[in-house]
């Protein structure tokens, strides 16, 4: 910004509106691809204004070389980088050929630089080849299964999920201007587009080819990822996921804000003529505005005290029994389990398979080695067990178990609904967030199981306490409802077993009394618990038993009820509820009117 307009306020600003936002703040410190983008997003827009302001032929096809090559190497880290790169090149080659620079030499040798940035990828066939990596993605050893890779197919090429339906593009523009308002604020906005409007002002210091082409890149970006952004941003977790990738168009909002900054005095002067206030109020301006976003995100971002998702791991990992195999399931417990036991070597007693990767044909032949004592019937998951056309032998998770019942196998979170041959012989009993297969033959104690599941996990976290659309509120959302698993397992076998009716009523007396214990621990809970809660206690009435005063069933029922249906409004059995409600009232007056009587 400075290079382009001469203003250090301008520069200033671009760089303290985009560094101190939310978001900026939020992914430079998580391990993610995110930070690495905006640090390449930087560099090219800086190499894009140095070639604006090179005056020789030798400055301009140096810059281009260095371009170029970063121009592939930005593509080794994140694919959305192509599009601003398919704005910068033409624009690059064109400049070069109206300057008649551009020779089929200089060409070859700019095709030679974008391709030696694209080096790092041959770490990809060799690390493949060596097959050292306990965890690992993918069969690079084949030109196929590398382009599989570099395409990203197993995700969808040009695609954020695989088989994903997600908001419309009108949609998602609309949630990115809000989100742009939000992160880079009104006044930010406003001198982006002050930017665009001073192409047209007969003023030396702007260069308008070049703000044009960083508006360029923003608009098609902007549109194209609103496109191919295949999730549903209605859902927070999906806007959290979605709006990391915003990053890269509010960089170029943010460098057109500081050019806009720097066009006010041009603009001003028209009308204030030869006041000395308008400098001043240029860096006030800049300075005001990178403060309130300093004193906006401090806070949130501040994440020094944040081991939620540590915490989380650590949880799940010391409630295994020794040597158990755990069958992971999504990327919470996936991505958080496989850090602290391969990095940290927590528990390496464990073994943890990916049920999604078992179902990929490269995972088994890369990675069995390094899962010693679980055997696999074949080198792929199917539901179909037997020779697939392409001759890769496969197995469906009822096989598995069986050559694998020596040990104690866990789900975690969830099975993979395709194959549901487990249930030939085998069971799923709640163990906190996960689930213990245990075969059908084994019978349940319900006492039993609720000591032994009753303290797996020391959480101390409130209830709501994180961002709906962070994954800490995920992480928490899973361990509360965990204290509430083995109870609902217990309710709900007493509603569905063919069990007898003296089995059944232990059931639920043990399932009523474990979700009482658990309310009334925890004030501030899940909206659910007080539905489950309430149920609870009207199937108790429904046992006429002695030793529960029906008085109280029927107090707590619609005192539970009505906190559920005032918290959950959305409910569509809630005007059924209240309902029932009302019955429930007077029946409670009819039994306290006959313990008067």
């Amino acid at each position: 910004v400075c290079r382009l307009s001469g203003s250090y306020a301008g520069g200033i600003l671009a760089a303290g509106v985009f560094s101190f936002s939310r978001l900026t703040w939020q992914w430079s410190i998580a391990a993610e691809v995110f930070s690495l983008n905006n640090l390449f997003v930087g560099l090219l827009m800086a190499l894009t204004a140095h070639f604006e302001e090179a005056s020789t032929a030798k400055e301009r096809s140096k810059i281009s070389k260095l371009g170029a090559f970063c121009c592939g190497l930005s593509l080794c880290n994140q694919h959305t980088i192509v599009l601003y790169i398919a704005c910068i090149v033409p624009w690059v080659l064109s400049r070069l050929f109206r300057k008649t620079e551009l020779s089929l030499g200089h060409l070859l040798k700019l095709g030679l630089c974008f391709l030696a940035g694209l080096l790092p990828y041959l770490y990809l066939p060799a690390s493949s080849y060596l097959n050292r990596a306990r965890w690992t993605w993918g069969d690079q050893t084949t030109f196929q299964g590398f382009l599989t890779h570099f395409l990203r197919e197993e995700y969808g090429t040009f695609n954020l999920a695989k088989s994903e339906t997600g908001s419309s593009m009108r949609e998602m523009l609309v949630f990115q201007l809000a989100q742009m308002k939000s992160e880079l604020s009104l006044p930010v906005l406003a001198l982006a587009l002050m930017a665009c409007v001073s192409t047209a002002l007969p003023t030396k210091q702007q260069k308008s080819p070049v703000i044009w082409v960083f508006a360029g890149m923003f608009c098609v970006y902007s549109l194209f990822f609103a496109w191919r952004a295949n999730l549903d941003i209605t859902k927070p977790l999906f806007l959290g996921v979605v709006e990391r990738f915003w990053l890269q168009s509010n960089a170029a909002v943010a460098v057109l804000a500081g050019l806009g900054l720097a066009a006010l005095p041009s603009v001003g002067s028209a009308v204030l003529e030869g006041s000395r206030a308008l400098p001043w109020l240029e860096w006030l301006s800049a300075l005001a505005l990178v403060a309130s976003q300093v004193w906006a995100n401090y806070r949130a971002c501040d994440q020094s005290n944040n081991y939620v998702v540590d915490k989380f791991a650590r949880n799940l990992l010391s409630s295994m029994p020794t040597g158990a195999v755990i069958l992971l399931r999504g990327d919470l417990p996936g991505n958080a389990l496989r850090y602290v036991h391969y990095c940290e070597g927590m528990r390496p007693d464990i073994t943890l398979v990916d049920q999604e990767m078992m179902t990929y044909e490269w995972y088994l032949p890369k990675l069995a080695k390094h899962l010693p004592g679980v055997y696999f019937p074949g080198n792929r998951w199917n539901p179909v067990e037997g020779v697939l056309p392409d001759g890769t032998l496969a197995f469906n998770l009822h096989r598995f178990l069986k050559v694998n019942k020596h040990k104690e196998v866990f789900v975690c979170i969830g099975l993979h609904e395709g194959d549901s041959t487990w249930r030939r012989s085998y069971l799923l009993w709640p163990w906190g967030t996960c689930e213990k297969l245990v075969p059908s033959s084994v019978v349940f104690d319900p006492g039993e199981w609720i000591h032994l599941t009753r303290n797996l996990y020391n959480w101390t976290e409130d209830y709501g306490s994180f961002k709906p659309s962070s994954w800490e509120a995920v992480a928490n959302e899973e361990m509360w409802q965990a204290r509430m698993k083995t109870a609902f397992f217990i309710f709900d076998l007493a509603e569905t077993a063919s069990v007898t009716a003296e089995m059944k009523s232990q059931l639920y007396t043990f399932a009523y009394t474990s979700y009482k214990e658990i309310v009334n621990s925890h004030p501030n809970h899940p909206v659910n618990w007080h539905k489950n809660y309430a149920i609870a206690c009207e199937r108790m009435l429904r046992l006429h038993r002695v030793d529960v005063d029906p008085e109280v069933l029927l107090s707590e029922t619609v005192k539970h009820f009505l906190l559920y249906t005032e918290k959950a409004e959305d409910d569509p059995q809630r005007q059924g509820i209240l309902q029932a409600v009302e019955h429930l009232k007077k029946e409670l007056q009819g039994l306290r009117k006959m313990k008067e009587d």
